[in-house]
């Protein structure tokens, strides 16, 4: 007897991680999960984003049970510090004079679940930015770009050019760690 393969629901409204799956030919629906994506006070970069994650993926798969869901948070981080989107221009000042010209954190959460049964797995790559200065950085805020990127940046858009090195994943940094987003759904895919 021949099984129809389960439908893949991405928790995410994200036009960047839609756009790597696409990539990446895998046929899917999107459905955002509405989910609280505050801090918690003294919460570390990888509980938060475990979280966050785990909080999108059950709340989808709640409604769609049979469905394969894919769910991510990704967030920026230094040391312990972590780099949500900015507020405004000054507090991507305050993030982008930290991650000058050092190394820095993008971590993924990654959760794929179906029913009761979820995998989840973080990924971190190491992005090492330039010197920057004031005037690139207002420059770069104009464009518009930086306002809902978490670290109030993309590494596929203009601030390619702030980045000297980067060491792991690249997709990890768009939003969606690719090869581990697929190594997981062959998981489920294997079971069904």
């Amino acid at each position: 007897m021949h099984t129809t393969p389960a439908q893949i629901i991405l928790a995410s409204q994200s036009p960047r991680r839609k756009a790597l799956l696409e990539q990446v030919g895998i046929d899917f629906t999107v459905h955002v999960a509405d989910v609280d994506e505050s801090v918690l006070p003294n919460e570390r970069a990888d509980l938060y984003i475990e979280r966050v994650a785990k909080q999108k993926a059950q709340v989808i798969a709640d409604i769609y049970p049979d469905s394969i869901i894919i769910a991510a948070d990704t967030t920026v981080c230094l040391g312990q510090d972590i780099f949500a989107k900015p507020l405004d221009f000054a507090d991507a000042c305050r993030m982008w004079q930290a991650m000058s010209d050092t190394q820095h954190q993008v971590k993924t959460c990654i959760v794929l679940q179906q029913g009761d049964q979820q995998y989840h797995q973080i990924i971190t790559t190491q992005v090492t930015f330039k010197k920057l200065n004031h005037h690139e950085m207002q420059k770069y805020w104009e464009t518009g770009e930086p306002q809902d990127k978490a670290g109030g940046y993309a590494i596929q858009g203009r601030a390619a050019a702030w980045v000297k090195h980067i060491q792991g994943s690249y997709s990890n940094v768009v939003g969606l760690p690719l090869f581990e987003t697929l190594q997981l759904l062959e998981k489920f895919q294997a079971t069904s």
